[in-house]
């Protein structure tokens, strides 16, 4: 499906007026970013470049598009002309999938002609913010889950088709093992997973009978949903009796799956009950609602859980179901010369940082980060190093920062002179992002009050943003 017109009707309207009121080569540049993280963490794990490339890369109108366009009687001949020639200008600056972002730093920049990258940004938002904020909770419940292996089961709950699917993928940036999302793991080349459901038991006169014709069909897949009467009584009794044929005939079952009750209790008394009939490795899966509290809590109950199947928490981030990234103009070009701009608020949370910009990551001498510091692109940080708190709210806002190691996060990924192919293999990102995060100290990494992950802005930096404030207060 074509994305060009999944845009707010007022980036029309300006690429418009733009397009009527300005030099047609005008040239700009967007910073994406976030202000506030999800669920009160400490940072976000980004995700969705590959796809905002692709898009960026493929942009342009068809015949039907500028068709609709003018049916709406809102835009010039010119500039409906201007877009049906039109293809992608744009470049992009961004981090690559899988790191850790804080608030205020640019996940992403593009630059090119304002018209363009106007129209881009509904987009490109769009994109970023929806599997960023998945990545981030299936990070945290993987994180609670202390290593056990996650299934993403969200597809029936996640609003839409598009959320399933690319929610899938980023979810195993998240460090999910498998997807039940059969279209995920075709496109993204991700492990299926996934059994049976409620609706098999009932299918047949009893559950034995539908168990036995589960591993009749399946003999080297036995894993048997045992809560569809009662678990202790019914359930886990059965299933050890089709488990012992199924070894008497030279198949090992996989294990069980929980899907309602107290889980913790169930869990163990269903582990005993495994463990006396001599099926020690049989795994128990979890599922039912769970989220990273959840899980945290089934673990600390000493609950004897092997795995989890996480669905609708996971693939709608109920909890804290949105990321809210904006798309601000950071400069413009006049006259062959870059303009730093700047969005001034009453509220120092809400005043964008001016410029074409760096992220820096600083490293101590065992490798660990300690701080980021978010410089002007054409700055070189040396130690020592002087340092604004990017908080609007620190009160100890002046450091100066030695001994470290400052190593660039933005990448050129789609530029005039190359193009830079972003990891395509969710694995590869997924192994990415997991030496990211450990780079990153223990206490940024709570799921519960963590600790505030110290983010700066060199002098330079704040000085020109102070400046424009300034001048904003001065002109108006």
């Amino acid at each position: 499906m074509s994305l060009e017109l999944l845009t707010d009707l007022y980036e029309f309207s300006m690429a418009n007026g733009y397009y009527a009121a300005l030099p047609h080569d005008r040239q700009a540049r967007f910073d994406v970013f976030y202000r506030r993280v999800p669920d009160n963490g400490s940072f976000v794990v980004s995700a969705g470049l590959q796809q905002v490339i692709e898009e960026i890369k493929n942009w342009h109108f068809s015949a039907d598009d500028i068709a609709y366009l003018q049916s709406l009687k809102e835009f010039s001949p010119a500039f409906l002309n201007y877009l049906s020639r039109v293809h992608n200008q744009c470049t992009v600056k961004a981090l690559p999938e899988g790191t850790p972002v804080f608030p205020r730093e640019p996940i992403m920049s593009i630059t090119g002609p304002l018209v363009e990258a106007q129209l881009l940004e509904t987009l490109v938002l769009n994109i970023i913010n929806h599997q960023s904020l998945i990545a981030t909770k299936s990070w945290q419940i993987n994180h609670a889950a202390q290593g056990r292996p996650i299934m993403e089961f969200g597809a029936r709950r996640a609003q839409g088709p598009d959320a399933a699917t690319y929610g899938a993928r980023a979810a195993v940036i998240g460090g999910c093992t498998n997807t039940s999302n059969l279209l995920a793991a075709s496109r993204f080349n991700i492990p299926a997973a996934g059994t049976m459901a409620h609706a098999w038991v009932e299918s047949f006169p009893d559950e034995l009978s539908a168990f036995r014709a589960w591993a009749h069909v399946y003999p080297d897949k036995i894993s048997l949903l045992v809560d569809t009467y009662d678990v202790l009584t019914s359930g886990v009794p059965n299933a050890i009796k089709v488990f012992k044929e199924a070894r008497a005939h030279g198949h090992e079952p996989i294990g069980i799956r929980i899907d309602s009750g107290d889980i913790t209790q169930l869990a163990t008394k269903a582990r005993q009950m495994l463990d006396a009939a001599g099926f020690q490795n049989a795994k128990i899966t979890a599922s039912n609602a769970l989220d990273a509290q959840v899980v945290k809590s089934l673990l600390d109950e000493g609950a004897p859980i092997d795995n989890f199947g996480i669905g609708e928490r996971l693939i709608t981030s109920s909890s804290s179901p949105v990321l809210s990234g904006v798309y601000k103009l950071a400069a413009e070009k006049v006259n062959h010369q870059w303009i730093p701009k700047i969005k001034v608020s009453d509220s120092r949370e809400k005043i964008t940082l001016p410029g074409d910009k760096q992220v820096y990551r600083l490293y101590d001498e065992n490798g660990k980060a300690f701080a980021d510091v978010i410089a002007l692109a054409d700055e070189k940080l040396t130690t020592p190093l002087k340092v604004i708190n990017a908080d609007p709210q620190a009160t100890n806002a002046t450091r100066t920062l030695t001994d470290f190691k400052a190593v660039p996060l933005l990448k050129d990924y789609l530029s005039a002179q190359h193009t830079l192919t972003p990891e395509n293999d969710v694995f590869q990102i997924q192994k990415y992002a997991k030496s990211k995060l450990s780079e990153l100290p223990e206490a940024t990494k709570r799921l519960v009050n963590p600790d505030r992950y110290p983010v700066y802005l060199t002098t330079k930096l704040a000085a020109l943003q102070e400046k424009l404030i300034t001048e904003h207060q001065v002109n108006n």
